[in-house]
């Protein structure tokens, strides 16, 4: 089957290699040059199933409201005369319930256990280096802290998921960097099977196999809308140096982040997304011997921090209201803040180079895999900062239900139905 799938980030590359692993004759279409250079390119690396959260979670409305204006913030929020805004924070808003949550995360977890099980299956076909470190720290700072992370921390003995609660001593044994930072950690829980690694470093050589399986690229093309007729999709309309085209196809598979709910909105198909901004700082180590070995959460202000080889990898920060992505000096600010409490002498500040991304955010949190409700036309988006972690098993997924093969984990809550019953 002739399959187009449109988005080149890592979600559309795994979806492409798990198409054509099927017999698939694929083709990705992508407005940029190459892979994973929007939201894959700069994000925290983090792969932790066990730790992957809904953004709406008890208490935090209260925590929002508490850093609002606070020069160092996890979340930046600017009002908008944009009813869009407005329509996602009210459904966040109803989610953030104890009950809500619970169901969340689940959701989250399941898709994320498997797409882990689906990425540690790649990597014994096809070893290579992305910069892969083993085991998730998250650090806190306060009582305050502890006392959120608790749902989160019941879910992970309901589930009999991998974690130890540790104190700021045995936080110091496990990363001997935090040694010299600024102050010690209250506690931490740490993760010993969560993982991280390069996301964009990944995406290009998931690429390059995918390109020697037989699947095709088209870059520097802009995806100008769907034919859909009778009822089906048929292809993609597209506009690139070469003109404009239709590249017909039996199935269409949108993973365009963000920008998917305007191209779905013509067709009467709905999805809650919201860009919500992240940023990161890349650095060179300077001192291996004060820098982290793995990866990190700060969790009272949402920042990761994370080893890949010879460079460190600060992001985090919520930004709701801009959809430009221009980078604000407040958010560059609290990474750079979170960086200089935790690890102040493992690099040289003045390095850092920035990136701002547009996260693809449900309000629920889980992702949107599967049926649109238009024969042929499949999606694969809303994973927000959570792409790479559920990337390999949403890919397969997806390629399993465009090949009318049974899914190997149960969909339930993770397609866009989940909206369609409210």
């Amino acid at each position: 089957m002739n399959t187009i799938v449109l988005g080149a980030g890592v979600i559309g590359v795994a979806t492409a290699f798990y198409l054509r692993e099927q017999g698939c004759d694929v083709t990705v279409v992508e407005r940029e040059p190459d892979v994973a250079l929007a939201t894959s390119f700069g994000n925290a690396g983090v792969i932790a199933p066990g730790y992957v959260t809904p953004w709406a979670a008890p208490g935090m409305p209260t925590k929002i409201l508490k850093y609002l204006f606070k020069p160092a913030s996890p979340l930046i929020f600017r009002p908008a005369l944009d009813p869009a805004q407005w329509r996602w924070i009210a459904r966040w808003l109803r989610e953030c319930d104890l009950a809500r949550f619970r169901v969340n995360k689940q959701r989250m977890q399941r898709i994320a256990y498997y797409s882990r099980a689906c990425l540690h299956q790649f990597r014994a076909c096809y070893p290579f280096d992305y910069g892969r470190s083993q085991g998730y720290l998250q650090l806190f700072r306060s009582e305050y802290d502890v006392e959120l992370a608790q749902p989160a921390l019941a879910i992970l003995r309901d589930a009999g998921i991998a974690h130890r609660e540790v104190s700021a001593r045995e936080c110091e044994q496990i990363e001997p960097g935090l040694r010299w930072a600024r102050n010690a950690p209250l506690a931490g829980l740490y993760l010993p099977d969560d993982e991280a690694g390069d996301c964009a470093r990944f995406t290009r050589e998931l690429r390059a196999i995918c390109e020697r399986n037989g699947v095709k690229f088209r870059f520097d093309t802009r995806v100008s809308g769907l034919d859909v007729q009778g009822g089906s999709a048929r292809g993609v309309r597209i506009h690139s140096e070469r003109g404009s085209e239709t590249l017909p196809a039996g199935a269409v598979v949108v993973a365009l982040g963000v920008d998917s709910a305007d191209l779905l909105a013509p067709l009467g198909v709905r999805v809650p997304l919201y860009p919500v901004k992240g940023y990161s700082a890349t650095l060179p180590v300077t001192d291996d011997q004060k820098a982290p070995h793995a990866a990190l959460m700060d969790e009272s202000l949402k920042t990761a921090i994370t080893r890949f080889g010879p460079n460190l990898r600060v992001a985090g920060t919520a930004e709701l209201g801009n959809r430009q992505t221009t980078l604000r000096e407040q958010a560059l600010q609290t990474l750079m803040k979170v960086l200089d409490d935790w690890f102040p002498h493992a690099t040289q500040p003045s390095s850092a180079q920035f990136w701002v991304g547009r996260r693809p955010m449900t309000p629920d949190g889980a992702p949107l895999l599967g049926p649109s409700g238009i024969d042929g036309l499949w999606v694969n988006l809303g994973h927000g900062s959570t792409g790479w972690a559920m990337s390999m098993g949403s890919g397969r997924v997806v390629a399993d239900l465009v090949t009318q093969r049974t899914p190997e984990i149960d969909l339930d809550g993770l397609t866009l139905e989940r909206y369609r019953r409210r």
